[in-house]
């Protein structure tokens, strides 16, 4: 990817709410479906949020934590009877790119996977061009540690100046994977340079079960690394040694880009995935004394 544009956030998408210039698209194959999908990117005015939009049903789902409905492979998004899945690659890359307000238009039941990261979103968000609006951007902010836990496993968030800054730790027996760890300060440049390209994964004995359940019908060594134990067994191999904790990192990013506006805080986890991504917010926003709504003092591009 290394044609990508040069970003075009500019120091007033720090202060202000950002959308896209233009409406962009692309085709692919949904991970677990299998199915054919168009996605489409599209403007959208101030304080709309992300919004998910059926094309095929009609029906709008908001981006939002208490829109999930499961966790278990992928952050499943729900209204009604209609359901939008996989979606945490999508809203990493809007999140961040510092894409506030948009439209994603699907017509079927996950966007497509593409090739397994979130760097073609990326490309697509920066082609279509990334423009400040007229109104303040709202951040959260972490006002004490609120923490989700599953026996060693944990998700965290705590208070921390500057911006979300992040850090993960992942530990699987496959030798290919091991441990590994990851932290960062999340801006535009660190999730398009450290993160943006790390492709999701699996274990090759898990394949079978996932396939027999209806599950990874889309999947394949062009959107995926799989794992042998020792051996990865793309061709190619992977784009960086730390490929699969900068994954998971990824998903991070999109899972708590749920949370509505950009968090500021520190978050920290170990083997954490969808679930605890998912269960941290929904202990924060549970807790009103542990966050608040902050907007800053310069308000508009006018200003500027």
């Amino acid at each position: 990817m290394d044609g990508l544009p040069q970003p075009l956030i500019s120091d007033i998408g720090v202060w202000c709410q950002q959308t896209l210039k233009a409406p962009i698209g692309c085709v692919g194959v949904g991970l677990h479906s299998g199915c054919r999908v168009n996605l489409t990117f599209r403007p959208a005015p101030v304080d709309h949020g992300i919004v998910f939009r059926r094309s095929d049903l009609g029906v709008d789902i908001p981006a939002r934590f208490d829109r999930v409905v499961e966790t278990r492979l992928s952050t499943v998004l729900a209204q009604g009877s209609a359901r939008i899945g996989t979606v945490e690659h999508v809203m990493a890359a809007l999140a961040g790119c510092g894409v506030d307000n948009a439209l994603v238009e699907v017509d079927g039941p996950e966007p497509p996977i593409l090739d397994g990261s979130s760097a073609h979103f990326v490309f697509l968000l920066e082609c279509a061009g990334i423009v400040a609006q007229d109104a303040a951007r709202s951040t959260i902010e972490i006002r004490r540690p609120v923490r989700a836990s599953d026996g060693d496993a944990f998700a965290e968030l705590r208070p921390a100046a500057g911006g979300l800054h992040m850090a993960m730790s992942i530990d699987f027996a496959a030798a290919a994977i091991g441990r590994q760890a990851l932290s960062l300060r999340l801006t535009p440049e660190t999730f398009r340079h450290e993160l943006a390209r790390a492709r999701t994964f699996a274990l090759v004995e898990e394949i079978g079960e996932l396939r027999a359940a209806g599950l990874a019908q889309g999947g394949s060594l062009d959107n995926a690394v799989v794992v042998d134990q020792a051996r990865v067994l793309n061709p190619a191999g992977l784009r960086m040694p730390d490929e699969f904790v900068r994954h998971k990192l990824l998903d991070a990013v999109g899972d708590l880009a749920l949370s509505g506006a950009p968090l500021r805080g520190r978050f920290v986890a170990h083997r954490s995935g969808h679930t605890l991504n998912n269960r941290l917010l929904q202990a924060l926003f549970a807790d009103r004394s542990a966050w608040q709504e902050t907007t800053p003092a310069r308000l508009s591009v006018a200003a500027e």
